[in-house]
């Protein structure tokens, strides 16, 4: 467990430096805490908090890991350097969301809305072979819907929007193509929640959904919720946001001239591909599971989560009664890869998220390989035995009464979390005594 020490050099401005977290692994020697101490008091750092304990990791040449909140002053490169020297395992982990570190992730929902100009692409610029590239008609709606996502917090409703007749057409068009294979192609997971969500959410043939009613009965189903958001995000902010049970939505949708292809996410996409399933409790925790592990992870664990992501909820297969299905947001949203991706052509694999992470695959043509999944819960406790083996100094928590997530590395932090592991085993034992005293 850590052991707490408090310190702060005199004379230092608090305001001056936004903070930053450090964690870092040294050897046990007499006087450590003592050396680590005066490294900052030297370079005039305010010491905000700091913390250690044992190292767990065998694989580690560390003997004790500490954590330590600062403020990035003037001299946190020259520290920062000479823990690198003197350390191992440094990782820098900054409280500051405006910053460029890639390391940073939000730490509450509402610290989402720093995404929302982060995206690769305001559709003002499509590129050259894009069908809408040449039309100032659809570049102009692009960018309205991009100022509608960037303007969004979380704590408003999501703006409802207007769509056009062409709009309609077309969501039209590629709603009654995939509908039709659904029942035949879909896993059961995703059947029983599509009339769900024409029921309750509005879907049907002639009408585009809203987000904002789509985004309300998710959350009473699952938790998860849905925000606009202007194009696409980096891999690292797009899971991250998975890790609070937040999709990031577009609601543009692709161009009349050729409605069954887009180059980039669109609300058909998104909401005939993939918000039917976040209604699914094992789904829904899947998808979070892969959020939850990037969380301050490497550049290279994050790729490795990303192509997890990509083989599983975008193209992911899972074995059923009858055979296997799709569940993948990437097959049920397309017309030819649904039925192509159930065919003789394309190699089938088990999902393991160890070999999933590394294997590579196009992004402009129907996929070669595809994995399948025993069942959403096996994917689900699959993605956490390897996220428990990703270099990452600290474990995370996701707290859904703050809507937040927690570093579990107090000693305080992990009795709460202890305490209401203990309530529910308690609710669990009394409803399990319950039904053996009514039989």
């Amino acid at each position: 467990m850590f052991k707490r020490s408090a310190y702060a050099s005199p004379g230092v401005d608090p305001n001056r430096a936004a903070p930053v977290s450090i964690i870092f692994g040294v050897k046990n020697r007499v006087g450590i805490l003592e050396d680590t101490l005066k490294l900052f008091r030297e370079n005039g750092m305010d010491l905000k908090h700091i913390e250690s304990r044992p190292n767990q990791d065998s694989d580690s040449a560390a003997d004790f890991n500490f954590f330590i909140t600062c403020e990035a002053g003037e001299a946190f490169e020259k520290v920062l350097a000479t823990l690198k020297e003197t350390s191992v395992d440094v990782v820098v982990l900054n409280d500051d969301p405006d910053t460029e570190d890639p390391m940073w992730f939000p730490r509450r929902i509402e610290e989402l809305d720093h995404f929302a100009t982060r995206v690769k692409n305001l559709g003002d610029e499509l590129e050259s072979d894009h069908p809408g590239a040449t039309d100032p008609v659809y570049i102009k709606r692009r960018q309205y819907f991009a100022d509608v996502a960037i303007k969004y917090k979380h704590i408003e409703r999501i703006p409802r929007v207007e769509y056009t007749a062409p709009e309609k057409k077309t969501w039209k068009f590629i709603y009654e193509k995939l509908t039709a294979l659904y029942p035949t192609h879909a896993c059961d997971e995703f059947n029983i929640a599509f009339p769900l969500l024409e029921q309750n959410c509005g879907y049907s043939s002639d009408n585009i959904p809203q987000l904002e009613d789509i985004s309300q009965f998710l959350q009473k189903c699952t938790g998860f919720r849905l925000r606009p958001v202007a194009g696409l995000l980096s891999s690292r902010d797009f899971l991250a946001g998975l890790a609070f049970r937040v999709f990031h939505s577009t609601q543009y949708i692709r161009h009349d001239a050729k409605p069954m292809y887009t180059p980039e996410p669109d609300i058909c996409h998104e909401l005939l591909g993939h918000v039917p399933l976040f209604a699914n409790k094992e789904f829904a925790e899947f998808s979070q599971e892969i959020g939850l592990a990037s969380l301050g992870a490497s550049d290279e664990d994050v790729e490795r989560l990303a192509t997890c992501y990509w083989f599983s909820i975008e193209y992911g297969l899972c074995r059923q009664h009858d055979g296997i299905k799709a569940y993948g947001a990437g097959l049920l949203s397309s017309f030819g890869e649904l039925q192509y991706c159930l065919g003789e052509k394309p190699e089938i694999k088990a999902f393991d998220p160890a070999v999933t992470g590394l294997q590579s695959y196009p992004v402009t043509k129907f996929q070669p390989i595809y994995f399948v999944a025993d069942s959403f819960v096996s994917a689900k406790e699959q993605m956490r035995e390897f996220a428990a083996k990703l270099k990452r100094p600290f474990q995370v928590r996701y707290n859904p009464y703050t809507q937040s997530v927690e570093l579990l590395e107090s000693n305080q932090q992990l009795k709460d979390l202890a305490r209401s592991i203990q309530s529910d085993v308690n609710i669990l034992s009394t409803a399990l005594s319950r039904r053996t005293d009514g039989q």
